[in-house]
């Protein structure tokens, strides 16, 4: 029997990159998927969004694996329609059993060159919208007393300070406070609580101009060959970078009953990054 039969996940930011994977990963555990998505435009990003195609592309896949798939098209920044999806979830599934709070935005410029939006967009989603996945999930969980695990999504930028990023920096390190919070508010119900800290991954987020522009300040419209670089100095092991699914394996070891006793961890997952400096 998979590890996750009879479990049902809900995932944010599931329509592309790291949430795609972790529906499609969780599902090949036997879980059924909640996938949800903004699915729209966020102005302050520097990447272009996913669309209702990719989420339905999220769905066919880890329909694929033989389990059930709700989609939602929600605004994490929005209580009420997360609220929503987490009714229809129960209505369809009758229960939630992990929660994968995923979904991210990110802006680039020194700290004091950022405008209110950049500031904003970035908290609101990376880590009120966090705290608002939460919040829609985790009464009915409490209520049904079979316990239960969430993943909060922070990142390496949870972890230690990196210029040019302040409000992910900020939001990222919320999420590994919340999380620790939430561990301890969690255990009495059995329902443990653990962040991700992914380093540099291979989504739309990270392989774009103006990132390899932040890495490669030196030269002129740098491509990802220029960025490989200095991409591949940065970790211990002989990586350039990590994949999602890499991250996804992560989850689905810290969401299954193999990881009954972890709870309250911020788990890096970098090819050795942060252990180098």
């Amino acid at each position: 029997m998979a590890k996750l039969s009879g479990k049902v996940a809900l995932i944010t930011g599931a329509a592309r990159g790291q949430g795609r994977s972790h529906a499609i990963r969780l599902a090949e555990d036997g879980a059924d998927i909640v996938a949800i998505d903004l699915v729209a435009p966020i102005p302050t990003a520097y990447y272009p969004p996913a669309m209702p195609a990719d989420l339905q592309l999220t769905a066919k896949l880890a329909e694929g694996e033989g389990v059930r798939v709700l989609t939602a098209e929600a605004d994490v920044r929005d209580q009420a329609a997360l609220d929503d999806v987490a009714e229809r979830a129960l209505a369809a599934f009758g229960h939630i059993d992990i929660v994968v709070a995923n979904a991210g935005t990110a802006s680039h410029a020194p700290a004091w060159e950022l405008s209110d939006d950049q500031w904003q967009n970035v908290v609101d989603v990376n880590l009120t919208g966090v705290w608002r996945t939460v919040k829609a999930c985790v009464p009915a969980m409490i209520a049904r007393g079979q316990g239960g695990a969430v993943v909060l999504t922070s990142s390496l930028a949870g972890l230690h300070g990196y210029g040019n990023i302040a409000s992910y920096v900020a939001a990222k390190h919320g999420v590994n406070g919340l999380m620790r919070t939430l561990a301890n508010e969690l255990g009495r119900h059995n329902i443990r609580v653990n962040s991700v800290c992914p380093g540099l991954i291979n989504t739309d987020m990270m392989m774009n101009d103006a990132t390899y522009a932040m890495f490669r300040p030196d030269v002129a419209a740098p491509t990802l060959e220029d960025a490989r670089e200095v991409f591949r100095t940065m970790q211990l092991l002989p990586l350039d970078w990590l994949e999602p699914r890499d991250v996804s394996n992560a989850i689905a070891f810290l969401v299954s009953d193999e990881a009954r006793a972890i709870t309250g961890v911020a788990l890096p997952v970098d090819g050795g990054q942060l252990s180098r400096g």
